[in-house]
């Protein structure tokens, strides 16, 4: 569950006008050219559609569709602007504008409709290697490193963008925003794993900005991750008070803080899976383990899913509705369960010939010393 995507559109504006305020500030002393004024009028208009949406005179699929068109045609703009010239002031103004609808546009790529999108994916990547070039000549630039991490992790290249980040932030220690833009393009660079560093950055968001909106979504995700439901749910609390609570984001996140809180109030089913000393020998360490709940009576389908490898057994699991497979099939659902374990030599969720496994009794759906051996072959 990932709630930022969801608000990262009403974070976008307040992103660009940061970074634009000090940009606009150095260009009052030169004449102002076609892609200046162009920026000038689409952060205005970028304002006034946050006015509506945050109102809630305007939906969020108009908000949504509004500023994409606006950011199509300022990318169109900006990319027909001449280069700008190296050492230049007015040149490094245009380079960070470039950057910016880079950022924007990659950004209606994660959320919106891509095919809004009409300029050709080379001239973004071009704006891409000029910042990349830029920064290589001047390091010391941190709103460079941003801007260039940004732009990395609209083109989903985490790694990169992480490292871009790192950079900025070396720069910037105490900008929250930043550090929560870190802290989720280094998450996406390990596989979606928030766990470790990223939460560490998030926390040092916080500290800085309670309200960060990026910080709050990721740290309550983090801890919903780890099944700290209240957590989380404290988390989303915060995140509700700072959003309309009737618009689109209002709904999404109260869904959340609901169902955090219901986990929070269920007892898991818990229990220990381990392999007979037998069969231990037959497995391979880096086999996958799938542990399952299935009704005593019932469906066949599993109530509840974890994936493990044979490494990390005796293993010890706790089992809740956030594993569930299907909205309609929750392990608080079917009072009497049954708790399996499967070694799967291919990784194939499907049984196969071969498979190790291991089935318990039937046992309440909150028992809390469940044993699992799996002590069998599939024939």
């Amino acid at each position: 569950m990932i709630l930022f995507w969801a608000i990262a559109a009403a974070l976008a504006a307040v992103a660009l006008a940061l970074v634009l305020r000090p940009l606009l500030a150095r260009g009052k002393a030169a004449p102002v050219d076609r892609g200046e004024a162009n920026l000038a009028i689409y952060r205005d208009q970028l304002r006034e559609l946050d006015t509506d949406l945050a109102a809630g005179s305007l939906a969020q699929a108009d908000y949504e569709r509004s500023r994409a068109e606006l950011e199509t045609r300022l990318l169109r703009d900006v990319v027909e602007e001449p280069a700008p010239q190296r050492g230049s002031g007015r040149g490094l103004a245009l380079l960070l504008a470039l950057a910016i609808p880079l950022w924007a546009a990659g950004l209606y790529f994660a959320v919106g409709n891509p095919r809004a999108i009409e300029t050709p994916a080379e001239n973004l990547q071009a704006m891409v290697e000029r910042l990349a070039a830029h920064l290589r000549e001047n390091p010391d630039d941190g709103a460079g490193w941003k801007l260039l991490g940004r732009a990395y992790a609209s083109m989903e290249r985490f790694p990169e963008a992480a490292d871009a980040y790192a950079k900025a932030a070396m720069r910037a220690p105490r900008d929250a925003q930043l550090l929560a833009d870190f802290a989720e393009a280094l998450a996406m660079a390990r596989g979606r794993v928030l766990e470790g560093e990223p939460e560490k950055l998030l926390a040092r968001a916080l500290e800085l900005e309670p309200a960060n909106l990026k910080a709050l979504a990721l740290a309550g995700t983090a801890a919903f991750t780890r099944r700290d439901y209240r957590a989380a749910q404290a988390h989303w609390e915060k995140m509700l008070r700072l959003v309309p609570a009737e618009s689109e984001e209002g709904r999404s996140i109260q869904a959340s803080i609901d169902e955090a809180k219901a986990l929070a109030a269920q007892r898991p089913l818990k229990g220990r899976i381990s392999i007979a000393k037998k069969l231990a020998a037959e497995a391979r360490p880096d086999d996958t383990v799938f542990i399952f709940v299935r009704a005593a009576e019932g469906p066949p389908a599993p109530l509840a899913v974890m994936r493990k490898q044979v490494r990390d057994l005796p293993f010890e699991f706790a089992l809740d509705d956030s594993m569930a497979m299907a909205p309609d099939l929750r392990l608080s659902g079917f009072p009497r369960v049954v708790v399996g374990a499967r070694v799967s030599r291919s990784g194939d969720a499907a049984p196969q010939p071969g498979d190790l496994q291991g089935v318990s009794a039937a046992v309440a759906n909150d028992a809390e010393r469940v044993r699992v051996v799996i002590d069998q072959v599939l024939r």
